[in-house]
């Protein structure tokens, strides 16, 4: 591996020689110059690794030479030194981009901790992750062992999504894939408990964790307030728990994090079921008994999730709440931009809520264009697509306006969704449904020990089309597939991003509660 190479300019560079000699010892190599002149012409004529520049040179100033080093070589780290605290010269040096500020005088200690910090940074910080990870592995292995309760595994699944964002920094792939087969075995355990609990959870036999139809009940309606603040209900359709953490540090700039939950969705984890259950309080049976008219049965030709509004309402009512609410859903960018530009007609109603879909669109636009399917080819990248959408969307414009008007903020989703790589065999008429996560219908045929069967779907809420009619789910990483022309449909849909069935990422989801910093 090549040695380090420094480029020092001082014009003292002679008081410096035992400074320089250990540097040498460390094994790096340094270049010296005298004046901020002679510095310019070195790193136009070599390369370097990093330069250290003292501020109060002759001639070209520390401060001059900076500015033109960095307009022509923008990526090399400089580190400026200085003999005076004047904030001025702190503001100009931070102002042209430093990688670090040294005050003199200087000790050997100091200059090898800044080369750490700017060469080695995210080296060091991948090994530490890694021997963390590697660490706590044994912990996470005993704890599946267990048998946990719905918090436990909501606090796993965090855990895990931790290591994830965390061993992005390390390029030890070797790592990573034992973090992804440990969480592939945790998705497995935890269909496993989903399938034991989800009947006695929505019957109320059991004691059950928030789920999707009692959201508002139990993390929104209590962050109310009494002031003339409204409060923001923000619904980001198909946003996984590691997408929220991929943007949390930018709203941190904003808000400050109150409370960082997930919930559970509701089976299907789809939008037709989880968001009408979210925003009506009830079970999709219970819709469409109460409200036939809100509720589109999923072979109808018409909008799943064109009643989501009224819906609301009458859930407010229920619970003798006589308050000014607006319903906005973003389905495209002229729609945010246009939503954006009225965000302070919003601020005479008590609730404001803005469904947006970019995310459920990008998961399905993977599918589909091979050009986004090469953007996102995993889950690190697809997290990577995701905030680089966020950072320029008119949502986070939406979001800063919410922050300067001191207002409240929850940011929630309906479901997220699973990475596929499995095909799971199933046969059935043609009325059968066409996602790849859950299907329903008459006379459906496949391996009872490959998925969730409910033959009687009233038994968890769910809408019966005829006596006959069953909902099976698929868990983990797997897809249902047809056998006729199977190998062109598993080739197709395999490592593509799914919703609709059990797994860590599609059931436990962020509920996000934040309040303005300003």
């Amino acid at each position: 591996m090549d040695k380090t190479t420094i480029l020092w300019a001082d014009d003292e560079i002679d008081l410096l020689k035992p400074h320089i000699m250990f540097l040498e010892q460390k094994g790096y190599t340094v270049v010296t110059a005298n004046s901020g002149s002679d510095a310019i012409d070195l790193v136009r004529e070599h390369h370097f690794d990093i330069v250290f520049l003292d501020e109060q040179m002759p001639g070209v100033s520390g401060i001059e030479a900076l500015e033109v080093i960095k307009r022509e070589y923008p990526n090399l780290p400089v580190v400026m030194i200085t003999k005076s605290e004047e904030e001025r010269i702190m503001e100009d040096a931070i102002g042209s981009d430093i990688a670090d500020y040294l005050i003199k005088p200087v000790n050997p200690n100091q200059i090898l901790l800044s080369l750490k910090r700017n060469l080695e940074n995210k080296k060091l910080r991948g090994e530490k992750s890694t021997m963390n990870y590697q660490q706590e592995f044994r912990q996470i292995s005993m704890d599946l062992n267990n048998n946990l309760s719905y918090d436990e595994w909501a606090d796993l699944y965090k855990k895990l999504v931790r290591w994830e964002l965390e061993l992005e920094k390390t390029s030890d792939e070797g790592i990573k894939q034992i973090l992804a087969d440990q969480k592939q075995e945790a998705d497995a355990i935890f269909t496993r408990f989903v399938e034991r609990n989800y009947i006695d959870w929505i019957q109320g036999r059991k004691d059950k964790p928030v789920m999707s139809h009692t959201l508002v009940r139990d993390k929104v309606l209590p962050r109310l307030t009494n002031d003339d603040k409204p409060l923001f209900l923000i619904v980001i359709d198909n946003l996984r728990y590691d997408q929220w953490k991929a943007i949390q540090p930018v709203l941190e700039t904003y808000f400050r994090v109150v409370s960082d939950d997930v919930y559970y969705s509701i089976l299907p984890t789809s939008t037709q079921y989880a968001r009408n259950s979210l925003f009506a309080g009830l079970m999709p049976l219970e819709i469409r008994r109460r409200y036939p008219k809100w509720w589109v049965d999923e072979e109808e030709e018409r909008t799943k999730n064109q009643f989501e509004s009224e819906l609301f309402g009458e859930q407010l009512k229920r619970f003798g709440k006589n308050i000014k609410y607006s319903y906005n859903k973003v389905l495209n960018l002229q729609a945010g931009k246009k939503l954006y530009e009225q965000m302070s007609n919003l601020m005479q109603n008590k609730i404001n809520i803005i469904v947006y879909n970019f995310v459920d669109m990008l998961s399905h636009a993977r599918t589909e264009m091979e050009i986004i399917r090469e953007l996102a080819d995993d889950e690190e990248a697809y997290r990577s697509l995701m905030y680089s959408w966020f950072e320029h969307s008119s949502l986070l414009d939406m979001m800063r306006f919410i922050a300067e008007k001191h207002c409240d903020m929850i940011v929630t989703t309906d479901h997220g969704s699973t990475y596929v790589k499995n095909p799971v065999k199933i046969l059935g008429d043609r009325e059968v449904n066409t996602n790849l996560r859950y299907k329903y219908g008459r006379n459906l045929k496949y391996n009872p020990k490959e998925v969730f069967e409910v033959k009687d779907p009233e038994k968890i809420f769910l809408p019966r089309i005829n006596l006959s009619t069953s909902y099976v789910f698929a868990g983990s990483g797997d897809f249902f597939a047809y056998p006729n022309n199977y190998n062109y449909y598993v080739s197709y849909y395999r490592n593509t991003f799914q919703h609709g069935g059990i797994s860590m990422s599609e059931m436990l989801i962020p509920v996000i509660a934040l309040s303005s910093k300003r």
